[in-house]
């Protein structure tokens, strides 16, 4: 069966005009342009805008998603088969949540009393588990799994006040980061103190501080993209700067 765009429209609930925007970027064009000048969609074209809300409701960008589905080797099974995977994880995360939300309702209305780290373990298991999902298996080829699985378990073990504590220190690092910046030396003590900050935040969850583990981290950070976007988000080259603070910090 074949669909104009407002018959996609309708029935996959995309806008007209998103479908449009999808064929300009060239993320999912038609099958063929009618007589009429009408975009006609196929099945196949179906399939894979199923495959981008997929994606979508994953927060994987379009770039990506165009990168995904219009690989060479992209398998739609397999793709769905990690689909499931994905969102049941989201699905576990979200029930963690709604339960602590539950719980903190029943604690205010007089019931049963949460500990600090029942407040936090949604949010917590939240954060490790997004963290496992997008740095895990690089970051574990490097320290290796008992490393990263202590550092699970003392990140769950954190209390509320530590908590909240490596929030503030993560925000501190980041302004002493700025600061540091913008002198250019990575040796002066506002980048200084920056690094300072970033073993500071790294000992809420390290299980045990060296500096070759804080050099090598600082390296990952530039390497690897992902570390670097993550960074690079607050300012261009804050991932590279606080590299070489860590360097300076550390010896190396």
């Amino acid at each position: 069966m074949e669909y104009t765009v407002q018959q996609l429209a309708k029935l996959s609930g995309v806008s007209g005009r998103t479908l449009r925007y999808y064929d300009e970027i060239g993320l999912l064009k038609p099958a063929r342009i009618s007589s009429s000048g009408y975009r006609i969609y196929s099945q196949k074209e179906l399939d894979l805008l199923q495959q981008i809300l997929f994606y979508r409701e994953l927060e994987v960008s379009l770039e990506e998603i165009k990168n995904i589905i219009h690989h060479p080797d992209f398998d739609l099974i397999s793709a769905l088969q990690q689909h499931v995977e994905k969102l049941e994880e989201k699905h576990t995360r979200l029930e963690q949540i709604i339960s602590t939300v539950k719980k903190t309702i029943e604690s205010k209305e007089g019931g049963t009393p949460m500990s600090d780290q029942e407040k936090f373990e949604g949010f917590k298991k939240k954060m490790i588990d997004e963290n496992e999902e997008k740095y895990g298996k690089e970051v574990r080829e490097q320290y290796g799994d008992h490393v990263v699985d202590d550092s699970k378990a003392k990140m769950m073990g954190l209390s509320e006040a530590d908590f909240r504590r490596m929030n503030e220190v993560e925000k501190a690092l980041f302004e002493a980061l700025k600061n540091g910046y913008e002198t250019g030396d990575p040796a002066s003590p506002e980048a200084q103190k920056a690094a300072a900050l970033h073993r500071e935040w790294l000992s809420f969850t390290w299980p045990k501080y060296t500096k070759e583990a804080h050099a090598g981290l600082g390296d990952m950070y530039v390497s690897d993209e992902r570390f670097t976007a993550y960074y690079d988000k607050h300012f261009e080259g804050a991932a590279v700067f606080l590299r070489d603070a860590i360097d300076v910090y550390t010896g190396k």
